[in-house]
């Protein structure tokens, strides 16, 4: 092994063109690269080969998560890499970054909020019996050397779940693009304009896909419970509009330039039942908006209450939504804000994360040397 010059393998099944992973791999590949690195993608025929200007693609078949991690472990002795570091749930890998938190938490948490119809089916679903032994398998057993959690919250669980050590355990907070959305305020009167907003509406922002674990319909109950005739909820993202039919909400659909989005917006909404760490509320703080969420979203071990937004404890309490609503209605005070948004969202810059997530790779090939590269076994 030339520590000057790794062969990193990312394992990433299916592809998104709107995906938050596959644009941070591809930001992740980029630095890997500029480091003098080979960054190698193991996915699915759906990830076009433009999409991928960094190294070697390694396609499998499986339609599901268990089918693919089948494909991997019969591919991986002719891989030729350093370090395999998987983003989706396999039975195996050197490094596992738990993007996606963990699946046994989020089942515990939307019980909480479902129907019992709904308990049911989640106990007899097959993807999710299969999701849950890949966890298992990386967790509970030993299938990955290393995890990289973007949440303290995270790793928590995984520790309190499946009694995998702490000390094998790295934190690396997600990061964005802070230029981009910093950049947005002077977009402001041309997409209020666009949208069709008034100067004096309050435009209150959710955004991103998975609607149901994300809690729009906690936010619409609360902009409804709001009852101001001049606040206008926009939903920018995928999903199934006719379960949420409301006065109160506009769809926007998935958004080309969420920058010109966030400018147009004046709060920004995420009531999710389970959010690793939401890239959006980073975003959305980098724009100057702030942010109401949940306790259940890492993202808020790193912010202060009533300073960048407000953390609700429990996403169905739709009056301390409403009440939070009310509370960041005023201009000044979200005025006020914008200079502590500011800081704290300095922190997340892309490049930190990249930076220490080579880190990590590095120092996990070195490891992987020095036992022969081989992954412990199930």
């Amino acid at each position: 092994m030339d520590p000057s010059h790794l062969k990193i393998a990312f394992v990433r099944r299916g592809f998104s063109s709107s995906g938050g992973a596959e644009s941070y791999l591809k930001r992740l590949a980029e630095g890997l690269r500029e480091a003098g690195h080979e960054a190698r993608l193991v996915t699915t025929g759906e990830w076009p080969e433009h999409e991928w200007p960094f190294g070697p693609i390694t396609r499998l078949r499986g339609k599901s998560p268990t089918q693919f991690a089948d494909a991997l472990d019969e591919a991986r002795p002719a891989l030729d890499c350093d370090v395999l570091m998987s983003l989706d749930r396999v039975w195996q890998c050197d490094v596992l970054r738990a993007g996606d938190g963990v699946h046994r938490s989020w089942l515990r948490r939307r019980a909480r909020v479902e129907s019992a119809l709904r308990k049911l089916k989640a106990i007899f679903s097959r993807k999710h019996r299969g999701i849950l032994c890949l966890e298992e398998s990386l967790l509970g057993h030993g299938g990955a050397r290393r995890v990289v959690a973007n949440s303290h919250m995270v790793k928590q669980e995984i520790v309190n779940l499946y009694g995998f050590p702490a000390s094998d355990i790295d934190v690396v907070h997600n990061g964005v693009p802070l230029a981009l959305f910093r950049s947005a305020a002077e977009k402001r009167e041309s997409s209020r304009a666009a949208l069709g907003l008034e100067r004096d509406d309050l435009a209150v922002l959710f955004a991103g896909s998975g609607w149901a674990r994300k809690g729009l319909r906690f936010a619409i109950a609360a902009v409804e419970a709001c009852a101001n005739p001049k606040m206008r909820l926009l939903v920018a993202g995928r999903g199934n509009q006719s379960r949420y039919r409301s006065r109160a909400v506009r769809f926007l659909g998935v958004v080309k330039d969420p920058a010109a989005l966030y400018a147009a917006a004046d709060i920004f909404l995420l009531p999710t039942i389970y959010d690793p760490f939401s890239n959006a509320c980073l975003e959305a703080m980098a724009a100057g908006l702030p942010v109401i969420t949940t306790r259940a979203n890492g993202v808020s071990e790193v912010m202060k209450d009533e300073t960048h937004g407000t953390i609700i404890e429990e996403p169905s309490d739709v009056d301390a939504i409403s009440s939070a609503l009310k509370f960041w209605s005023g201009p000044r005070r979200r005025a006020a804000a914008r200079s502590h948004l500011s800081q704290l969202a300095s922190e997340f810059d892309i490049s930190v994360n990249v930076a220490r997530t080579l880190e990590i790779l590095v120092q996990s090939a070195a490891s992987a040397a020095s036992t022969s590269g081989k992954i412990r076994k199930t």
